[in-house]
């Protein structure tokens, strides 16, 4: 277990993948919680007064302990869930796989939520309402009730990041199912979210110090980040699901034609076809392969440093889901190919291809 890597891997990858969402979302609560406290109308916000409280200028302590409590309150509640993922799945080794139906309909619900708390920062009416909170039996046992509450709403927030996975997750996960161990699986999600934290707390702490200068001009450009990473993440759901809609079968069907399928990823011997697809960071190459109906077919995925979502391989109508490794080979047994398209995809939805047999 290379926990640098994992570190490595958080830093610069998973800090920049997962920031597009959980990111935009971080900051849109935060500087709706600025601007409520400094006294912003309701228009400007999108959300009424919270009490009118005020924040007091004791000194630069103070008001550093006001900017630096709410990242803090996001990231230990972000390190809690994830590190417990990583426990269960760690303990439950091989046994726990989510099926592709399952993954699909959880990744629709995900891109549904986002959409939704990017329209309630963006202030649409009828999801202006819907923010997160902590409950208020929470706030009477805590004394100071405007530091705690302003890192609560982002605490709260840091656990649910565990239900909006991002691509680069899911392999950090693979990794944490793979350990066969409780606690080293918990070890590497719990350093993988360390790895995060420096984005992620630079985030935060722009939109706390910048929030009352921009109002809610910040809320606005991250509620329209946020809806356009629902769409993506809804897409990718979609694309799992092969629906009509999801986004490659609208832009085919609009388009020119379909492009070329390749048939050099094809060799046949011995009566039996290979069919040869590489997986790389943010790819599978070719996308489109023509291949031989009525033939005995094997499928190797060859994995060429490959990292983040396209480890999780999925061929949805065939309930084949692979986890790749980052260099190596996959052979999958696909029987006597049938007439027809066969279309794969990596385990968010988000890069897909085709194997046709004809």
């Amino acid at each position: 277990m290379n926990l640098t890597a994992v570190l490595v891997t958080g830093l610069f990858a998973g800090g920049v993948s997962c920031a597009a969402v959980q990111g935009g979302m971080l900051t849109g609560l935060i500087s709706r919680q600025r601007a409520a406290a400094v006294g912003v109308p309701v228009a400007a916000t999108g959300r009424p007064r919270d009490g009118g409280a005020d924040v007091p200028p004791d000194s630069s302590w103070h008001r550093l302990g006001d900017d630096v409590s709410p990242v803090a309150g996001f990231l230990a509640g972000k390190l809690v869930s994830h590190t417990a993922l990583g426990a269960l799945l760690g303990a439950l080794g091989g046994a726990v796989q989510l099926s592709i139906g399952t993954r699909t309909t959880l990744q629709l619900l995900a891109g549904a939520v986002i959409i939704v708390f990017g329209l309630a920062q963006v202030g649409v009416p009828g999801f202006r309402g819907v923010v997160i909170e902590p409950p208020q039996a929470w706030m009477r046992v805590v004394r100071n009730r405007s530091r705690s509450q302003s890192a609560l709403a982002p605490a709260l927030l840091g656990v649910a990041t565990v239900l909006i996975p991002c691509g680069v997750t899911l392999s950090v996960q693979a990794l944490a199912l793979a350990s066969g161990s409780a606690l080293s699986g918990a070890v590497i999600m719990a350093v993988f979210v360390l790895g995060t934290a420096p984005l992620f707390a630079l985030l935060g702490y722009a939109a706390r110090r910048a929030a009352t200068a921009w109002r809610g001009r910040l809320a606005m450009v991250t509620g329209l980040i946020v809806v356009a990473m629902g769409l993506f993440t809804l897409n990718g759901g979609l694309e799992l699901a092969g629906s009509p809609v999801a986004a490659s079968r609208v832009v085919q069907a609009f388009s020119a034609g379909e492009p070329e399928p390749d048939v050099s990823a094809v060799s046949e011997q011995g009566g039996q076809q290979q069919v040869l697809i590489t997986a790389s960071t943010g790819s599978y190459s070719p996308s489109a392969v023509q291949a031989r109906a009525g033939v005995p077919t094997t499928l190797i995925v060859r994995s060429e440093d490959a990292q983040g979502c396209v480890r999780s391989f999925l061929i949805p109508s065939r309930g084949v889901e692979e986890v790749l490794p980052a260099d190596g080979e996959t052979r999958i047994d696909l029987g006597v190919l049938e007439p027809g398209t066969l279309r794969y995809s990596c385990g968010m939805g988000m890069y897909t291809g085709t194997i046709t047999a004809a």
